[in-house]
């Protein structure tokens, strides 16, 4: 019993530090969630973007579209030299910009659909204040599908993304019915979900909802008053119930940034025609690279045969 009474004593205090440390933690990067992390967009990264365009034989060119709330969002436009009527919208992952999404730009241009790729708000050349998951840039979409049906009009418009821009498409498409499907690749099921996978420090989001769960508490408060917004509002899974828009939702299999359980969640909710590829041996947004035959089969595939069905607008 003597044994036993110090070693309860020493685990509680463990438990104890772990409880106020991740509290403190959490109460200090949830303004940071809101500013993350950047990747500037340097000449020589959008040079090479614009090599692989013209690779593909599509000609691009700067596109400017004023938010809702008045940011300037900055990315290009780009048509490809044999167009078959369908526009994609591309969405790239948090802390990266537009040129992250060059690889998925290029096969879509070689089969004939024009791209929109944008910086999102806070990222790359674009305004904004905060980041804030799709909450403010799924109005940001509805203004860059406006123009882009003002200056191009396009039979169709689908919407495409990868990680953090894979929860914005999907939360996008939930609001503009212009939208007529959505490829997703490793998105977040909900953002307080996802903060149990970063407070579990990727290993387990069992530990982000026990042991460290005071710092997905603090950091969610913090992020939610410094942003204006809930987080629980910020839900591709609740997006998909909302609007009953076809998805082909892919995880990868060796993701340990945000597992394929979100990406499950998502597919479950979807009310609309989906579809659910999980990629071997893949990690976290990488199945273009793993897998490139099977991307180009799957996304032109899917993308196609909207194309070909139902008429333009129809929800």
């Amino acid at each position: 019993m003597r044994m036993r009474r110090p070693v309860y004593f020493g685990v509680c205090v463990v438990v104890l530090v772990a409880f106020v440390s991740s509290a403190v933690v959490g109460h200090r990067l949830g303004p940071w969630v809101l500013h993350p992390m950047l990747r500037p967009l340097t000449p020589e990264s959008a040079q090479a973007s614009t090599e692989a365009f013209h690779s593909a034989r599509a000609s691009s060119e700067n596109f400017v579209v004023t938010a809702p709330d008045g940011a300037v969002l900055r990315g290009w436009k780009v048509r490809p030299a044999s167009p078959n009527g369908g526009w994609v919208l591309l969405f790239h992952g948090v802390s990266d910009n537009r040129t992250g999404m060059t690889g998925q730009a290029r096969l879509l241009l070689r089969h004939g659909f024009g791209v929109v790729t944008m910086d999102s708000r806070a990222h790359g050349e674009s305004g904004g204040n905060m980041a804030t998951y799709g909450w403010l840039e799924r109005r940001d979409t509805v203004a860059i599908a406006a123009a882009l049906d003002a200056t191009e009009k396009p039979k169709n418009i689908f919407a495409l993304g990868s990680s953090m821009g894979a929860a914005i498409a999907l939360q996008s498409a939930a609001i503009d019915p212009r939208i007529r499907g959505v490829v997703a690749e490793s998105s977040f099921s909900d953002l307080r979900e996802v903060t149990f996978d970063y407070a579990g420090l990727h290993w387990s989001p069992w530990l982000g909802k026990t042991l460290f769960r005071p710092g997905t508490w603090t950091l969610i408060s913090a992020a939610e008053k410094a942003g204006g917004f809930s987080v629980d509002d910020v839900s591709p899974q609740r997006a998909v119930s909302v609007r009953a828009f076809p998805t082909l939702l892919i995880c990868d299999e060796s993701d340990n940034v945000i597992p394929c359980r979100h990406t499950l969640r998502i597919y479950r909710a979807a009310t609309g025609p989906k579809e659910l590829w999980e990629v071997p041996r893949s990690g976290h947004a990488s199945a273009i690279g793993t897998d490139p035959e099977g991307y180009e089969e799957r996304v032109i595939g899917f993308f196609d045969r909207l194309r070909k069905s139902v008429s333009p607008g129809a929800n």
